[in-house]
């Protein structure tokens, strides 16, 4: 009997300790999770973009940021003044010159765009913040707004870029609010890849589409890929359920996250900018 309750002992011990040694490497992961968030969340190329000379006539612009930073942005002016303007945020990792593909398309149908190299990206200065990211989108909102007027610019967001475009569509008058794979926040795709942490606690830049999609008052275009793999097609649903009318959803049958230019995004949103013309 002694031995007995000698063996439930060591037994016991034995399960608090395993226990505390899981806690402890739980605790850890959690903890490195959270001081290293950024360096995962974001992915920004800081090297200086070059503008194709064979391609459209983009011009580069320098912006001031309030609170001191140097951004790069890339400005195509409209063909005619009956063109719209895009206002475009770029997708996570992807540097302004990778876009050659989807400049060539916004030239050929005489729209212009002015595309803002987000801080830590493309050549601009700083380091990449969900609050940095939005002081970058109000200045490059207002550059533009001081030279076209609302009716004719497009606020149009790519994955990371959408949670920009949201907000900002839901703050000031636009034409229309055009989103490719967004999300409905960027802590619900973490929380899907890291089901065992405590994602909804740790994540300090959480880019809360879902609570700002109702508040945009222009039309609303939401582009996604069934194959998308990054950011699953239910999160634009999810969007566009909860965004006011007029609002288009479009299925991109077996478009992948990155695919949607090459798979003829643009050849739906140029018909749904001129049915929602002002």
């Amino acid at each position: 009997m002694v031995g007995g309750r000698g063996a439930m002992g060591r037994i016991l011990r034995f399960g608090l300790l395993s226990l505390l040694v899981a806690a402890v490497f739980y605790g850890s992961a959690v903890a490195y999770l959270f001081l290293n968030q950024r360096r995962y969340l974001y992915y920004p190329d800081p090297a200086a973009q070059v503008i194709d000379p064979s391609g459209p006539a983009i011009r580069q612009v320098t912006l001031k940021t309030p609170d001191g930073e140097t951004l790069v942005a890339w400005y195509l002016p409209p063909a005619s003044a009956d063109k719209p303007m895009l206002l475009y945020f770029n997708g996570n990792g992807l540097g302004l010159s990778l876009q050659a593909g989807r400049w060539k398309r916004i030239a050929e149908a005489g729209a212009g765009f002015f595309a803002v190299g987000y801080r830590g990206y493309s050549g601009s200065t700083g380091e990449p913040s969900e609050k940095g990211l939005r002081i970058d989108a109000e200045t490059a909102w207002r550059w533009l707004a001081a030279r076209y007027p609302a009716d004719r610019i497009v606020i149009q967001g790519h994955s990371l870029g959408s949670g920009l475009a949201v907000k900002l569509a839901a703050e000031h008058p636009a034409r229309a609010l055009i989103l490719e794979a967004p999300y409905t926040s960027v802590v619900e795709v973490a929380q899907r890849r890291l089901s065992w942490a405590p994602v909804g606690w740790l994540m300090l830049d959480r880019y809360n589409s879902r609570a700002w999609i109702g508040k945009v008052k222009c039309p609303v275009l939401i582009v996604h890929g069934d194959r998308d793999s990054v950011i699953p097609i239910s999160h634009g649903q999810t969007l566009y359920a909860l965004a006011r009318a007029p609002k288009r959803f479009v299925r991109m049958r077996g478009s992948e996250h990155s695919t949607l230019v090459r798979d003829g995004l643009y050849d739906r949103v140029w018909p749904f900018l001129a049915q929602m013309a002002p």
